[in-house]
């Protein structure tokens, strides 16, 4: 039996992954660790039911408390815990379900898996920095507001056309499960 990490992707995911956010689930290394082969996209195995955060159209709700400043990392990550989550959270080693919206300064879209209305999954540890860093700082059931500089994105070359040379990337990420 064919399982998740091994399974083509059969919806044709737009921006992340023929752009290469992810290794496990779609695609090719960041810019950094690209070792030549592209990776073909993966989906989670099909469940038998499907749950209502696996099929959203839009991002759930946010924290009453949600704070409305950014915080930086060292790295240069700036993060946003939207909603905390009540359960735990992931490390660089795990395997992720997640909804997510991908924007670039302008506001323009270039990925979204909200509107396939599929949730979707990947190992956390084969995704751009700013993925990896800040999917660690929320729980399983939270979202975070990522807003992750080129050097932790695709750097200076960027992804045309999709994604210009040198582009902040902003996401807004829900963490649905670890698996």
């Amino acid at each position: 039996m064919v399982t998740g990490l091994n399974r083509v992707l059969s919806a044709g995911l737009l921006g992340l992954f023929p752009l290469g956010l992810f290794v496990v689930a779609g695609c090719v290394p960041p810019p950094s660790s690209n070792t030549g082969a592209p990776r073909v996209p993966t989906a989670a195995p099909a469940e038998s039911a499907t749950s209502p955060e696996d099929s959203r159209t839009k991002p759930g709700p946010d924290d009453p408390d949600a704070p409305a400043e950014f915080t930086e990392t060292a790295t240069g990550l700036k993060y946003r815990i939207l909603r905390k989550g009540a359960g735990r959270k992931p490390t660089a080693a795990d395997t992720v379900k997640c909804h997510y919206r991908g924007t670039l300064d302008d506001g323009s879209e270039f990925d979204s898996s909200y509107s396939r209305g599929e949730a979707a999954t990947f190992g956390l540890g084969q995704v751009i920095a700013g993925w990896t860093q800040g999917l660690q700082l929320v729980g399983e059931g939270g979202k975070i507001e990522l807003e992750i500089p080129y050097q932790l994105a695709y750097g200076e070359a960027g992804r045309p056309p999709s994604i210009p040379p040198k582009s902040t990337l902003h996401f807004i990420v829900e963490l649905v499960k670890i698996q």
